[in-house]
C-alpha cells in the first residue's frame, strides 16, 4: 500500500433492517481492518444494535466511526419510533418507509461536503445513490445483503419474462438460462417481482433496478466456492462488476464478539454456552426464523408439538408471542416442564453465530434468510428449510437442490412477514427434523455441510478467495480515487 497517500474513506449506509445492518457492520469492520477509514451511517434508534461492535473495533485501533442521521418521520408519514423495516406492520407502512429513505440524500450530502469520502456502499432502496456519487465524483457500490444466486434468478426473470406465459400460481416452470435446471412457481416468488403486483411497489423496484444497473458494482456477502457458477453468471451474463467478500460473520472470532452481534441477547453468553456444553456433539437442533417473521399462535403450537415429537434436544428462539399471557395461547400444556432438560427456549434476540458455531449443534431450522443460510454454511450445519418471504424460496432451492445440505419442511407459498398461511403441521415438522438429524443420508448431508464450512473459513483467511477479492476491490478503489482526483 502506498503509505504516502491518505487512507481510503468509505461511507456505509445499510438498508434499515437488522438483516442488512448487522452484515454491513461486519463488512465495514473488514474494510477498517485493511487500513480504510470507515464511516457507518444510521439513525438514533438503530444505533444501539451496532454501536458495541463499532466501539470494540475502534478499541482495536481501526478507523471506524458511527454517524447518526435523523429519521424523517414527519416527511414519511410514519409514526415516531419506526426507524427499521422490521417495525413496519402493513404494506402501506412499508411503502412509507421506503419513501422516507429518499429524504436521507440531503443530510448525507451535507456530511460528505465535510468528509469528502472516496466511496459510498449503500443497501437497497436508496434510489438517489448514483446521483450522490456523481455529484461528489466518487465510486458507488451496492450491497443487497443476499447472495449471487437470487440476484441471478431475478435477472433471468426480468430478461426472459417467463411469468407472462404462466397463468396458474401453482404451475411449475423452469427458471430460464441458469447454470442449474431449477423450477419454481408464481406463488413462491416475491409479490413485487410479478406483473400484477401492487403498482407503487413494482414501480419502486423498477426504479431500484435501473439505479443498480447504473452503479459501479456490487459487494456480495458470499464466497466463490459456495456458488462459483453464479459468480461467473453475474460477471459474464449480467455484466456486473462484483466482489465476493464473505461470509462477513466470520470476522467475529471471539465468543464475546459473537454474543454481542446485533441486539442485546435475551440470554447470557455463559448460560447459553453452559446449556450447550451439557449436550453431545451434533445432537441439538437450533430453531430460529430471523428478525422479521411473525407466526400465528396456531403455527407456534404446531412447532412446539413437532419439536417435542422429534425426540431431539433443541434451542428455539421465539421472537414474538413470547410474553407470559401470549405463551398461554399457543404453548402446549406442561410443555416447558416436560422439555426442561431437553430444550432451551430463548425469548427475544439470540446470539445466533455463537450457537451455530458450538459443536453440540447438529441442525438448523431456518427461514432461509441469506444471513442465516450463510451463517449455517459457515458453521458447517445442515438445515431444515422453511422459507417465508423476500427471496427465501430461492435460497431454499440453493440449500436443498444445489448444495444438498437442506431438508424442506414443505412450504409451498410466499407470504408477507405475518405468516397467514395454514400452519405447517406437527407431523411434517417432526419428519423433517428426524430426516435432518438421523440416518445415513443425514450423515452425508452433514459431511457436505462441514466441507462447505471449511471452505468458508479458508475463503476469508489470507490468500483465500474472499480475502483476494477484498484486496482487489481496495486496489480498484484507490485507482478510481486517483482518476477522480486527477481526471
Amino acid at each position: 500500500m502506498d503509505t504516502q497517500s491518505p487512507p481510503l474513506h468509505l461511507y456505509f449506509l445499510p438498508m434499515l433492517a437488522p438483516g442488512h445492518m448487522i452484515p454491513m457492520v461486519d463488512l465495514a469492520r473488514q474494510f477498517a481492518r485493511q487500513g480504510v477509514k470507515a464511516t457507518f451511517l444510521t439513525t438514533p434508534l438503530n444505533a444501539p444494535q451496532i454501536s458495541k461492535a463499532i466501539d470494540r473495533e475502534r478499541e482495536l485501533g481501526s478507523q471506524i466511526s458511527l454517524r447518526l442521521l435523523q429519521f424523517p418521520s414527519k416527511e414519511s408519514g410514519l409514526p415516531e419510533g419506526i426507524e427499521s423495516m422490521s417495525a413496519t406492520t402493513t404494506l402501506e407502512q412499508t411503502l412509507c418507509f421506503f419513501n422516507a429513505l429518499d429524504h436521507f440524500q440531503g443530510p448525507i450530502e451535507r456530511l460528505a461536503a465535510e468528509d469528502r469520502p472516496d466511496c459510498f456502499i449503500a443497501g437497497p432502496m436508496y434510489t438517489w445513490g448514483n446521483d450522490f456519487a456523481a455529484k461528489f465524483g466518487i465510486t458507488r457500490l451496492s450491497f443487497w445483503g443476499t447472495g449471487f444466486f437470487p440476484l441471478c434468478v431475478h435477472n433471468s426473470l426480468r430478461r426472459h419474462k417467463p411469468l407472462e406465459k404462466i397463468e396458474s400460481d401453482t404451475e411449475e416452470f423452469v427458471i430460464p438460462d441458469l447454470p442449474d435446471t431449477l423450477k419454481t412457481t408464481k406463488q413462491q416468488l416475491p409479490e413485487s417481482w410479478k406483473e400484477d403486483s401492487e403498482s407503487s411497489l413494482k414501480e419502486k423496484l423498477e426504479k431500484l433496478m435501473k439505479e443498480e444497473e447504473g452503479s459501479y458494482g456490487m459487494v456480495v456477502n458470499s464466497f466463490y466456492e459456495l456458488e462459483p457458477a453464479y459468480v461467473k453468471y453475474c460477471r459474464e451474463v449480467m455484466g456486473r462488476k462484483s466482489w465476493h467478500i464473505g461470509p462477513v460473520s466470520l470476522c467475529n472470532k471471539e465468543d464475546g464478539e459473537k454474543s454481542q452481534r446485533g441486539q442485546a441477547a435475551s440470554i447470557g453468553e455463559e448460560e447459553c454456552l453452559n446449556w450447550l456444553n451439557s449436550k453431545t456433539p451434533n445432537s441439538v437442533v437450533y430453531v430460529c426464523f430471523g428478525s422479521m417473521a411473525i407466526f400465528s399462535a396456531a403455527q407456534l403450537r404446531e412447532i412446539a408439538a413437532g419439536l417435542e415429537a422429534s425426540g431431539q434436544p433443541f434451542i428455539w428462539v421465539v421472537k414474538q408471542n413470547n410474553k407470559e399471557e401470549e405463551m398461554k395461547e399457543w404453548m402446549p400444556e406442561g410443555f416447558e416442564k416436560r422439555m426442561q432438560d431437553r430444550a432451551l427456549i430463548i425469548r427475544g434476540w439470540a446470539p445466533q453465530v455463537l450457537i451455530l458455531d458450538h459443536e453440540a449443534v447438529g441442525g438448523f431450522v431456518t427461514h432461509c434468510g441469506w444471513n442465516s443460510l450463510l451463517e449455517g454454511v459457515a458453521a458447517g450445519v445442515p438445515m431444515v428449510t422453511w422459507p417465508l418471504s423476500a427471496e427465501q424460496f430461492l435460497n431454499e432451492k440453493m440449500a436443498t437442490q444445489i448444495l444438498k445440505i437442506g431438508v424442506p419442511v414443505g412450504v409451498q407459498a410466499w407470504t408477507r412477514r405475518t405468516d397467514s398461511r395454514a400452519p405447517i403441521n406437527r407431523e411434517n415438522i417432526e419428519a423433517a427434523v428426524k430426516e435432518l438429524m438421523i440416518g445415513e443420508e443425514a450423515e452425508e448431508r452433514r459431511s457436505r455441510a462441514i466441507a462447505l464450512g471449511n471452505m468458508a473459513k479458508k475463503a476469508v483467511e489470507p490468500g483465500g478467495s474472499s480475502d483476494a477479492d477484498l484486496s482487489s476491490l481496495l486496489e480498484e478503489l484507490r485507482i478510481n480515487r486517483n482518476k477522480n482526483l486527477h481526471g
